[in-house]
């Protein structure tokens, strides 16, 4: 293993060499451009051995990942923003076809106004498209996500597509430590790709994806959304492997911090996990018992675990960098479902949207109103738009 400081497009990259992705489709879109073009220095220099399409746009990158993957191979693709929105008839394609495409998803606010910085809402609206879709807070938390995103994809059990997401520039743009995974090594983990369905071949003529009638289509849907459930195991094993393989744990569908005996706890997604991780250090040597959850897999949605440390704890919030306009942060109407019936305060905080910083005050501020309603019993308000102008706080 060999430790590079290197950009989160690096890492996504470099991922889909070790794990031997035979068909890239790739169209640029800042800032996810960098991670087709690192791939096709790969391909270059002979280290990867694939099939590299450059295509017209995102719908055609989608509909080559699809076309590729149904002909049995693995394929990987990377988007951003508009791009994913054009991606969209294709990504319930890939999953009704019950495809493994595994794609990297830089987050960025989606038009209008433009604007080329983080933000959730461009992979939100696709929480619907039977995709699983993890995030990360850090590069070398990229970089194996993609290995463990084609063994969970792949896995029969699951068969469905796949998307590893990046926060933009924060991550996309910005170089840490990452301790590079050698192909030995990932070959070991990652297994040769045998196709969960039967394959496009010109010796064996048959039609995938096909009309269906309403006699089928009920069996169709409840088969994807067992998937969805099952995979549930399956990101659990693979990351106790990957633990085993590698000594690295990322936490699986979700990863709590000091949440056994804390008073309130804030769940976050992203790189604001790591700043409300620093926060909740600090608060802690204050006395103040606070916790934190990262929620890594937004599909599957962990509403089980989740709502077993919110029956625990005195007040909820939950960060989004995104919003359902006129009712809140997609993340915080999932966990007000998933606790569903229990007598706890949940908070909403909408913040750092379109690249705008997330400080640690920022993040002390939250928890200092998660306190409050833990002492008084009493919400000031379910949705609070972080430092937003002329918006009460």
């Amino acid at each position: 293993m060999v430790s590079k400081i290197c950009t989160g497009n690096y890492a996504a990259a470099y991922g889909s060499m070790r794990s031997r992705a035979r068909v890239v489709a790739a169209y640029p879109i800042t800032p996810q451009t960098f991670i087709v073009e690192h791939i096709s220095e790969f391909v270059n220099n002979g280290e990867m051995d694939c099939e590299y399409i450059e295509v017209e746009s995102e719908h055609s990158a989608m509909s080559a990942c699809v076309s590729a993957s149904a002909s049995g191979v693995r394929t990987f693709t990377a988007t951003s923003s508009q791009g994913l929105a054009l991606m969209h008839e294709l990504l319930p394609i890939a999953s009704g076809m019950r495809l493994p495409v595994v794609m990297a998803v830089v987050n960025r606010a989606i038009a209008a106004p433009i604007n080329i910085w983080v933000e959730h809402n461009d992979i939100m609206p696709e929480r619907d498209s039977g995709w699983l879709q993890v995030f990360c807070d850090n590069n070398q938390e990229v970089q194996d996500m993609i290995l463990q995103a084609y063994r969970i994809a792949e896995d029969k059990r699951v068969a469905l597509p796949m998307a590893v997401c990046l926060d933009a520039f924060i991550l996309s743009h910005t170089v840490e430590p990452v301790d590079l995974i050698e192909q030995e090594d990932a070959d070991r983990y990652v297994p040769d790709y045998s196709p969960p369905s039967p394959i496009l071949d010109p010796d064996d003529v048959r039609a995938v994806g096909v009309f269906t009638p309403p006699d089928y289509m009920m069996e169709c849907r409840w088969q994807t959304d067992d998937a969805m459930r099952r995979s549930a195991e399956v990101i659990r094993e693979t990351n106790a492997a990957f633990v085993k393989r590698f000594g690295r744990d990322h936490g699986g569908l979700i990863d709590p911090y000091m949440v056994d005996d804390a008073d309130v706890v804030l769940v976050t997604m992203g790189t604001a996990s790591s700043t409300a991780h620093e926060v909740v250090d600090d608060m802690r040597g204050e006395g103040k018992k606070v916790g934190l959850v990262k929620l890594r897999f937004w599909r599957p949605y962990p509403g089980r675990e989740l709502r077993a440390i919110a029956e625990k704890v005195k007040a909820v919030g939950v960060f989004d960098r995104a919003v359902s306009y006129g009712v809140g942060g997609p993340s915080f109407i999932e966990l007000r479902n998933a606790a569903y019936g229990l007598d706890v305060p949940i908070m909403n905080f909408i913040g750092g949207l379109g690249g705008r910083d997330v400080s640690l005050a920022d993040v002390r501020f939250m928890y200092e109103r998660l306190l409050e309603t833990a002492k008084t019993g009493k919400v000031r308000r379910d949705v609070t738009w972080m430092g937003t102008r002329g918006v009460e706080q």
